[in-house]
């Protein structure tokens, strides 16, 4: 494998949330063994800062400033109008479109990685690279997460984002017959993808996600960053992501008083940039701390008692589990969090009675250390051991395509 177009739905840098700390990954591992031609897009303006770094790690990029409300608002009416799902024109880009068929022209790339389903509209219908291995990484069944939001809200965003589900899992199932593999970040994803879309089973596969627990290390010293007089449960994640936001919601509703009832001095710490309205105004509530963003997360994990992450809707696997079981914090989540994670060395509840009742068991015990939660990690998310596994698929992919087309 000797050049890579490797397509992404948002700067692989930095490493701050969940997709990003995969393609940064992605990123570093692949651009030791090959050439990167990397077409992605900015949708932060504090992200510029960070492009020399991704840059000098590809032979060529392309990246695309996007403004998030104007591009959502634009979307929603071209979708309509269109008939089509409303993220596909949220990504479409006639310039990023142009590099790309330029790319595949000119430089012939013999391998095609793709993260996230909806960039697969800049190769599908014609537009693939000849005789090369291609990878369409979709992570998560996108098309399901939209119908999960559409059962929590109300009309219209019940028939919105259930048209979305609709219109999006046809296209995911397009892209895949166009792709060599695709792939999702848990067997359950996969299993789920192959259900909705059985012509597409023989081509879907699984990964898994890695931790780097070198970073993620229990044994490095941090300063605590909680008022002293203060038992801490901590949530970590980007705040304005909606799954997040209704989890810490529900928690600081349905739990925390039931948990402050029996201890007192509890605080609720929610650790995330981007913080929404609503999860600032959680912060006006007694026992509640948020954040914002904050230049490290490992002491927030470190000097807190448990991690709780109650979500209730969640997608393939949660980077936010993986590393507080890394730093040997207790984890006291919902089922759906633990989804594709061994959850011996987790709490799993998911009523408030059941939550209320285990966060104050572990707020009395005191904080825990969970070497065989740090355990699971070392065993089975790895980074390397995880990525070597696509660039298998990807290598015997491309070599396939090369024999094929010299038969």
């Amino acid at each position: 494998m000797d050049k890579l177009l490797f397509l992404v739905h948002r700067l692989p840098y930095p490493p701050n949330k969940g997709d990003k700390i995969a393609t940064h990954n992605m990123l570093k591992y692949f651009s030791t063994r090959c050439r990167i031609f990397l077409g992605t897009f900015i949708d932060a303006e504090e992200d510029w800062q960070y492009l020399p770094m991704v840059e000098e790690m590809c032979a060529e990029t392309c990246i695309i400033g996007i403004s998030p409300k104007t591009h959502k608002a634009k979307s929603v009416v071209k979708g309509l109008l269109s008939g089509e799902a409303l993220s596909l024109p949220f990504y479409r880009n006639a310039q990023l479109q142009a590099w790309v068929d330029r790319v595949v022209a000119e430089e012939k790339p013999d391998a095609v990685l793709v993260y996230s389903g909806v960039m697969g509209l800049y190769l599908i219908d014609g537009k693939m690279p000849p005789n090369a291995g291609t990878l369409l990484n979709m992570e998560d069944v996108d098309s399901e997460k939209w119908r999960a939001y559409g059962e929590q809200k109300t009309w219209p965003l019940s028939w919105l984002y259930r048209r979305e589900a609709d219109k999006l899992l046809a296209f995911e199932t397009k892209a895949s017959l166009q792709f060599d593999t695709t792939v999702f970040i848990s067997k359950a994803e996969a299993d789920l993808f192959r259900s909705l879309a059985p012509e597409c089973a023989d081509r879907t596969t699984n990964r898994t996600q890695g931790v780097d627990s070198e970073y993620f290390d229990p044994s490095l010293s941090f300063e605590d960053p909680y008022p002293s007089d203060s038992r801490v449960l901590v949530f970590t994640g980007a705040m304005d992501y909606w799954p997040n936001i209704d989890a810490v919601t529900w928690f600081v509703n349905e739990v925390l008083p039931k948990v402050r009832k029996a201890v007192p001095d509890v605080l609720f710490c929610i650790v995330g940039m981007r913080p929404s309205p609503a999860v600032r105004k959680l912060g006006e509530r007694p026992g509640v701390l948020v954040t914002g963003g904050v230049p490290d997360v490992r002491p927030f994990l470190s000097h807190a008692i448990a991690a709780v992450l109650p979500l209730r809707i969640a997608r393939g696997i949660q980077n936010k589990v993986l590393e507080a079981m890394a730093m040997e914090l207790p984890v006291l989540a919902s089922s759906n969090a633990m989804t594709g994670i061994p959850d011996d060395e987790a709490y799993v509840v998911d009523t408030p009675e059941e939550t209320a009742t285990k966060a104050i068991a572990l707020l009395r015990e005191g904080r825990q250390q969970k070497p065989a939660a740090r355990q699971i990690i070392l065993d089975q998310f790895d980074w390397n051991a995880n990525l070597r596994r696509l660039e298998t698929i990807l290598t015997e992919s491309s070599q396939k395509a090369q024999e094929n087309a010299s038969s």
